[in-house]
């Protein structure tokens, strides 16, 4: 089993920042990437920011620039630093890993149970 905790939502005011956690657990043998996602209300879920095994990154348009994406080097625990918050990252953020459960296996992915981020105006 794999376990995926989030942590770091809240309440913020527009142009402030908010860091977000989510830490890996389980057994498995490797993750492939992890990512954040984020779900607003009667809006589809959307990738926000991807991070891989070997660091490379890459994030929506929408937060580019503004967002950053980080990992620990075991690949257990990543990061969003979030900075010029709007109203419109107003969503429940969810972590997702790519997890590959042994050496012949290929990605599954995890979710956590989602965190979430209100950005008043």
């Amino acid at each position: 089993q794999v376990q995926l905790v989030e942590s770091g939502g809240g309440l913020v005011q527009a142009g402030g920042s908010l860091r977000l956690s989510c830490a890996a657990s389980g057994r498995f043998f490797s993750i492939n990437a992890m990512r954040w996602y984020r779900q607003a209300p009667g809006k589809q879920r959307e990738l926000v920011a991807a991070v891989t095994s070997g660091g490379n990154t890459d994030y929506a348009d929408s937060v580019n620039g503004r967002f950053t994406i980080s990992r620990d080097s075991a690949m257990l625990t990543v990061h969003l630093q979030m900075n010029s918050l709007k109203p419109e990252d107003t969503a429940v953020y969810y972590c997702n890993a790519n997890v590959r459960r042994g050496l012949l296996t290929s990605g599954d992915d995890y979710w956590g149970q989602g965190t979430q981020v209100t950005v008043s105006s």
